[in-house]
């Protein structure tokens, strides 16, 4: 049967469902009733359509593996659980007259992507794996079954989510090999000239001491996030131009700082870095993350330094020296963060070098001072934020920071 004779098919599964769907009254009664008749005819649609695949399937003419002519043996029945509902068709199988245990041979089955023995669907799968991003895989399991009516086990989820996590492990090796050889090949996107950001941060996450085991204590380890978008302009509710982050891309690794430059250079490299107006990386002030950019990203790109991370060693400094306390402190560091934010960020330093020449300073305030001025010193170029501002730059590394909290 063609898809052109489609309609009386679908015509009697809406005359069946007809009554159900008159006899809703709430909305959410009645988007449950079309919701089925939904599945019912996209599973028909389906079904139809591979019923036509089946008939024009060409015959293999050999066994793939001694070579021998292959027998048919009918039609045999093939089902899949898909997101839509349980699908059901019939296809031709050939076997080796040999009998080499090659097995059934189904080439509609090759065509469509299955697997011999497979019975749910790479939909579903799909789903499951994203679900079980978020929540436990017993509550993927659950949220399955509530959404959609389908019943998978967790253990079922969490081999799929193994299984998904294999095959990007290999494809992102394939990837970096490729990039090692110069043979990556970037994404062609129409934001690729926009400004672009690059970030990083690390987050500590608690392990198991034993693989496989929950005995003994947690270990914590940290593992090291990147990020990179592109600063797109829109207009806002109010008619005002703001700026968002568009296209952006994740990596994360349970590793060194080597192993997550290998992957952000890799991002970078397939979002078309090069081809952006302005680079820019943004992060706190660990020496690592700098390392990084000065190894990978200076030479296009301008580092930002996060201002509330610097905000916050100005107030450590001047609750150590002023005595947090005080108001003279609150002062110091009201007055210091607005200089730092506003492009007097040289002014900012001149301050704290003439801190530091107060006779009798103690050893512990001295010190504290000495540090945020070396801190200061080592950023300089990084802390001109309101020259930043202008050039349309974030100041803040909250896109990566916020993805680390809800990824990580």
């Amino acid at each position: 049967m063609s898809l052109d004779e489609i309609i009386p098919y679908l015509s009697s599964i809406l005359q069946e469902q007809d009554c159900a769907l008159r006899k809703a009254k709430k909305l959410v009664d009645i988007i449950s009733v079309a919701w089925v008749i939904a599945c019912q005819m996209a599973v028909k649609i389906v079904e139809l359509l591979l019923e036509e695949r089946a008939n024009s399937c060409v015959k293999p003419d050999r066994c793939p593996k001694c070579g021998a002519k292959l027998e048919s043996k009918g039609l045999r029945n093939r089902r899949i659980v898909s997101l839509i509902g349980l699908i059901k068709w019939r296809r031709r199988a050939y076997g080796c007259t040999n009998k080499c245990g090659v097995g059934q041979i189904a080439p509609l089955d090759e065509e469509l992507g299955l697997n011999p023995h497979q019975r749910v669907g790479f939909d579903v799968q799909r789903a499951a794996c994203m679900l079980a991003v978020f929540v436990p895989f017993e509550t993927a399991s659950k949220l399955l079954h509530r959404l959609i009516g389908l019943k998978v086990s967790s253990s079922a989820i969490w081999e799929w989510v193994r299984q998904a996590g294999t095959k990007s492990m290999l494809r992102l090796q394939e990837e970096l090999d490729a990039l090692e050889n110069g043979e990556i090949e970037p994404e062609d996107f129409k934001e690729s000239s926009l400004s672009a950001i690059v970030g990083a941060d690390g987050v500590m996450a608690p392990f198991r001491p034993e693989k496989g085991k929950p005995n003994g204590r947690t270990v914590w380890r940290e593992v090291k996030v990147g990020m990179m978008g592109r600063v797109s302009r829109c207009i806002g509710p109010k008619g005002t131009v703001v700026r968002k982050l568009v296209r952006k891309r994740l990596v994360a690794v349970l590793g060194g700082i080597r192993d997550l430059k290998q992957r952000l250079v890799l991002e970078a490299t397939k979002q078309c870095i090069h081809k952006a107006s302005q680079v820019a990386w943004i992060s706190d002030g660990a020496r690592g993350l700098w390392n990084l950019y000065e190894d990978a990203f200076i030479k296009r790109s301008r580092g930002i330094l996060d201002f509330y991370h610097a905000a916050q060693h100005l107030w450590e400094a001047a609750r150590i020296w002023l005595d947090g306390r005080t108001n003279q402190a609150k002062e110091w560091f009201k007055n210091a963060r607005h200089r730092l934010r506003h492009g007097q960020h040289n002014e900012v330093i001149q301050d704290v070098q003439n801190a530091l020449s107060i006779q009798g300073l103690p050893n512990g305030e001295y010190k504290t001072l000495a540090n945020l001025l070396q801190y200061l010193e080592t950023h300089r170029e990084h802390i001109d934020y309101e020259g930043f501002k202008e050039l349309g730059l974030p100041i803040g590394s909250g896109m990566v920071e916020s993805a680390c909290k809800w990824l990580i």
